[in-house]
C-alpha cells in the first residue's frame, strides 16, 4: 500500500524549466535551515511526506546544509529510502566551504567532483537530478567550472547542470562557454529574489529568457521580513530577536527606513485577497512566467500548507500589481 495520496499531481501546477524537458512544481522545498538540524529528523520526514502529497516533487539541498555541514543530505537520504525516487527531483550544490585545504571550496573541478561524490554517499543515491555550482568563483576559469559540470553529467552523476547566484554577465559568459564546447547546457539558475530584492528583473531574467534557462528563486520572504511577524515589534523568539541588542538595532534601522510601513501596507493588500503576507509574497513572484519555481524553507507542515495555497491563489490583478509597485517605490 502506498504511503502517499494518489491525486497529489492534481494539487500543484508544474512549470517547464526554460526550454528544457524538465518541469518543476511551482513550490519547491529546501533544506537550508531548520529541517536539516539534528533533532528535527521526524519533522523533516513529516514535511517531506506532506510536501509530496501536495505535489511538491522537488527537494533542494547543498553539501554544506545542516548544521553541521552535510547533515541535511544525511537526513533527507534516510527519508528518500521510503519514497518513490523516480517521481522526485533531488538537487544539491557545491561552491561554499566544506572542508579544509585548497580543494574544499569555490569552483575547481577537484572540489566539484569530490563534493558531489560525498553528497551522493550521504544521500544514498546513484545520481542527483540537478547539480549546481553554488556561487561564482573569481579565480577558477569559467571553462574549468563548466567543464566539471559537463563531466558530472556525462558520468551520470547528475541529469541536469545548474548555477546559483551568478549575476547576468557571469551567467551569460557561462552559457557562452558551454555552447562553445557543446557541453551539458545550464538548465536552471537559482538566484535570490523577493519584493525587497529585485535585482534579477533587470540583470538576470532577460538573459535566462533569451537563452532558455529556467529560474528557481530562493529567499522569497527576505528571511522573514515579508511576513506579518515584525509588524508589532521584534519578537524575542525570532532569529533577529535572539540576537539581543544587535537584533533590536537592526529592527530599528529597518523601521527608520520605512520598511515596516511598507510591509504593513502590503499586508493590507494580502488581507483583502484573503491571503497572509507571506502568501502574497510568493504569489507575487509566481506572477512572472519566467520563474519556474519558488524555493521555500519550512520548520513545520503548516508553513508548507500556506505556501501551497499561495501557488493556487488567483492571479494578482493589474490594480493590485500597480498598488504593490507604488508601495515598494515609496
Amino acid at each position: 500500500m502506498s504511503l502517499f495520496v494518489k491525486d497529489r499531481y492534481d494539487r500543484m501546477q508544474y512549470r517547464r524549466s526554460g526550454r528544457s524537458g524538465l518541469k518543476l512544481p511551482a513550490i519547491s522545498l529546501g533544506f537550508w535551515q531548520a529541517l536539516g538540524e539534528p533533532g528535527n529528523e521526524d519533522t523533516c520526514r513529516e514535511c517531506m511526506y506532506y510536501a509530496f502529497d501536495h505535489g511538491i516533487t522537488h527537494f533542494d539541498l547543498a553539501n554544506n546544509y545542516g548544521p553541521p555541514p552535510g547533515n541535511s543530505e544525511r537526513v533527507v537520504g534516510e527519508i528518500l529510502r521510503d519514497m518513490p525516487r523516480d517521481e522526485l527531483i533531488i538537487s544539491t550544490k557545491a561552491g561554499y566551504w566544506m572542508w579544509d585545504g585548497p580543494y574544499g571550496d569555490w569552483g575547481s573541478k577537484k572540489y566539484l567532483v569530490a563534493s558531489l561524490d560525498q553528497s551522493l554517499k550521504r544521500l544514498g543515491l546513484d545520481y542527483v537530478d540537478i547539480f549546481y555550482h553554488h556561487r561564482p568563483d573569481p579565480e577558477t576559469p569559467m571553462e574549468e567550472t563548466m567543464g566539471a559540470l559537463d563531466l558530472i553529467v556525462k558520468q551520470g552523476k547528475a541529469l541536469y547542470a545548474g548555477v546559483s547566484s551568478y549575476r547576468g554577465k557571469q551567467f551569460r559568459r557561462a552559457v557562452e562557454v558551454v555552447q562553445q564546447h557543446d557541453w551539458a547546457p545550464i538548465t536552471i539558475h537559482q538566484p535570490s529574489y523577493s519584493m525587497l530584492n529585485r535585482w534579477i528583473e533587470s540583470d538576470l531574467l532577460p538573459h535566462t529568457a533569451e537563452l532558455g534557462t529556467g529560474v528557481i528563486t530562493f529567499c522569497p520572504l527576505s528571511q522573514g521580513m515579508l511576513t506579518d511577524r515584525y509588524l508589532n515589534g521584534l519578537p524575542p523568539d525570532s532569529r533577529m530577536g535572539r540576537r539581543g541588542e544587535d537584533g533590536q538595532r537592526w529592527y530599528e534601522e529597518q523601521k527608520a527606513k520605512g520598511l515596516w510601513d511598507k510591509v504593513a501596507a502590503l499586508n493590507e493588500i494580502a488581507h483583502q485577497r484573503g491571503q497572509t503576507m507571506a502568501q502574497l509574497a510568493i504569489t507575487w513572484i509566481l506572477r512572472d512566467e519566467r520563474i519556474t519555481s519558488v524555493l521555500i524553507g519550512a520548520s513545520k507542515v503548516e508553513q508548507i500548507a500556506q505556501n501551497v495555497e499561495a501557488a493556487q491563489a488567483a492571479a494578482l490583478t493589474e490594480e493590485e500589481l500597480g498598488r504593490i509597485e507604488e508601495i515598494l517605490a515609496e
